[in-house]
């Protein structure tokens, strides 16, 4: 049986350097799911928690990240050091990627399967002439060959905060697997690209947020016997 339950929603969210003169530039990717009725066959939301979160990567290296997992388990916070992609006149080609692995554990009741319909991410771009920037994420089970990615390009000039609601279409969703709550996945980057060797860019992402809660839908189903 399938069904969407407003219960989990993974907010992946990069608060960038403040430039307030400057509006956020929005971008919705994909198609969103439509909210419906909670159905009786879902689990029980005070029976979904995160259990843990660990990281790694080039913008999230050990050490540069601050986390916060609330008492009730239903929120986490990561707040990042080195998120951040740069190009231009004399800085290394190394600076223009940079990645982060989020390992997400989620407990939730046997007999179900879930996936992930949308994320958020907000940050900063500041991209001179000839410059791009792309922002993408990559969603997969533990164990799984079958991925969902998502992924928005910024062309320069461009100078804004930038909020980007990723809603992975139904045709690619992923799903957890039936008998074992194996972790979520999301490998995040950033990098920056130019066709202009005196431009210089920036591209960020400074911070993840993440609930559990009944606030943006959720696929659920029950597992067949």
């Amino acid at each position: 049986m399938l069904a969407i339950l407003p219960v989990f929603a993974l907010v992946a969210t990069a608060l960038a350097a403040p430039a307030p003169e400057n509006p956020i530039l929005g971008i919705t990717v994909g198609s969103p799911a439509a909210p419906a009725a909670t159905p009786s066959g879902a689990p029980n939301p005070s029976q979904v928690t995160i259990n843990s979160i660990t990281y790694g990567g080039t913008g999230c290296p050990q050490g540069s990240v601050g986390s916060y997992i609330s008492p009730d388990r239903l929120t986490f916070t990561l707040i990042f050091d080195s998120f951040m992609a740069s190009i231009g006149p004399g800085v290394p080609i190394t600076s223009s990627r940079a990645n982060c692995q989020l390992n997400i554990n989620l407990q939730y009741p046997s007999g179900f399967q879930y996936s992930v319909l949308d994320t958020q991410f907000r940050g900063y771009a500041d991209l001179g002439a000839g410059v791009t920037g792309v922002q993408s994420a990559t969603y997969y089970f533990s164990g799984s060959a079958t991925q969902a990615s998502t992924s928005t390009t910024f062309k320069g000039p461009i100078s804004s905060d930038y909020l980007v609601e990723d809603a992975i279409p139904f045709t690619s969703t992923i799903w957890s697997p039936c008998g074992a709550a194996l972790p979520l996945n999301i490998n995040s980057q950033v990098r920056l690209t130019s066709t202009n060797s005196a431009s210089s860019g920036l591209l960020t992402q400074d911070s993840v947020d993440g609930k559990v809660s009944f606030v943006v839908g959720v696929q659920w189903q029950t597992c067949k016997p």
